[in-house]
């Protein structure tokens, strides 16, 4: 599958790496369709690029390279509609904001994005009874070492 991107240009996308958010994505209700474009081998950051607007471009991150700490109870209504079991688990991302300067960056814990990938279906879900927000120090304890030192 062919999309635009205003970030990445053309891609060419196999049909694996499209997942389906059948609600959209809280703000953004008729976004149904995001390409999952890996950052790099290894790397726990990735982008969700929507396939029809050019524009719409969200970083991600699993959450447990920098926060393992994080938790939550995924409910079973939540469970069924994404089609996760404990035969087929979740994959667990959180949208990243950037900021300036980078140790300030933070990450949404408070609505998580599951993703099913034996179905490419996602959904972002938004946690209650949680001490969880919006806001979370990405780098809590700091940049990590490569990023201090140019990546070296």
């Amino acid at each position: 599958m062919k999309i635009q991107s205003t970030r990445f240009g053309e891609l060419d996308i196999s049909i694996e790496n499209i997942l389906k958010f059948d609600q959209g994505i809280p703000g953004f209700p008729n976004e149904n369709e995001f390409a999952f474009l890996p950052y790099e081998a290894g790397s726990p950051f990735a982008f969700l690029q929507s396939t029809h607007d050019t524009d719409l471009t969200f970083l991600i991150v699993e959450p447990f390279s920098f926060l393992p700490e994080y938790t939550f109870e995924l409910s079973d209504e939540w469970s069924k509609e994404i089609g996760v079991s404990t035969k087929n688990p979740p994959q667990i991302f959180n949208i990243v904001s950037i900021k300036e300067p980078l140790q300030q960056s933070t990450v949404n814990l408070l609505a998580p994005v599951i993703v099913n990938w034996k179905d490419c279906k996602a959904k972002q879900i938004i946690l209650e009874k949680v001490e969880y927000t919006t806001k979370h120090l990405l780098f809590p304890n700091g940049l990590p070492v490569q990023a201090t030192q140019g990546g070296k």
